[in-house]
């Protein structure tokens, strides 16, 4: 093997490498977030009991996307939205609650 390969061997491992990689935060801390702040107008359990407040969309639809990616989320709690609380959480929070989110993602 060549030096001048090396370059096309990690392009060719990367994409195993990118999925090797875990996401920071705890679901399960992101889980507590949602139902304390999100549940009034989400459904935030992946087997809901009963309508959210609002009919907001559920966190599994959102998880479900194919759009719906770590920073997609990152971007979307930063920024207010119409009728959605401006959330002043910290990043660790999101980083949980992004956790989360992902979690309910259908495989």
């Amino acid at each position: 093997m060549s030096l001048r390969s090396l370059p096309l061997l990690g392009l060719a491992l990367a994409p195993g490498l990118a999925a090797a990689q875990t996401l920071p935060g705890d679901p399960f801390v992101g889980r507590q977030l949602a139902e304390r702040w999100c549940a009034s107008c989400h459904l935030v359990s992946p087997r809901p009991v009963g309508p959210a407040g609002d009919g907001a969309e559920p966190f599994q639809s959102i998880a479900d996307r194919a759009s719906t990616t770590a920073l997609s989320l990152r971007v979307f709690l930063q920024t207010p939205h119409g009728q959605m609380p401006d959330l002043q959480i910290t990043h660790r929070e999101a980083d949980d609650l992004i956790a989360y989110i992902l979690s309910l993602r259908e495989r």
